[in-house]
């Protein structure tokens, strides 16, 4: 559903709509679709209307994740500082194993930790990156794991 015409589903009639003066403006950009919905989902649980941009193509293509500047999520202009506010207080809401305790560091203990981290620390991945080099091509191999603010540490 295009922007207007969610606007105007959302308003009671067109006379509504064009009284509205809808600027929009980029409050995150993402390159996971899942993470961008996430956040969307939260935006419109606090009733802050907001819509992603360029979704599509990058789920169509990744690669185009750098040239299109990554999944866009605007909100109208009035509600930029609320939106703010609660894609903060969405970031700093800390991790959760399966059993419902935060999740920590199995070095220093610590529950700050970087979710969904994209590492190539180990063989497959140091080879992967030397390929890309003399090949001229975007990295493929990379593995997912949580990665401590702290320490460094990356774990499962």
């Amino acid at each position: 559903m295009s922007v207007r015409k969610s606007l105007i589903w959302r308003c009671n009639n067109l006379e509504e709509y064009d009284k509205l003066d809808m600027k929009l403006l980029t409050v995150r950009t993402f390159d996971n679709p899942i993470d961008a919905h996430l956040v969307k989902a939260k935006l419109e649980s606090e009733s802050i209307l907001c819509y992603l941009f360029d979704e599509n193509i990058i789920r169509l293509n990744p690669l185009y994740n750098l040239t299109v500047g990554g999944i866009k999520l605007k909100v109208n202009e009035q509600d930029v500082e609320k939106a703010s506010v609660v894609i903060q207080e969405f970031d700093k809401a800390k991790l959760m194993n399966d059993e419902g305790e935060p999740l920590k560091c199995p070095r220093c203990g610590s529950t700050d930790i970087y979710s969904n981290f994209k590492s190539i620390r180990d063989t497959k991945g140091l080879l992967s990156m030397l390929v890309a080099l003399v090949l001229v091509v975007y990295p493929i191999y990379f593995k997912t794991v949580n990665r401590c603010k702290e320490c460094g540490y990356e774990f499962k």
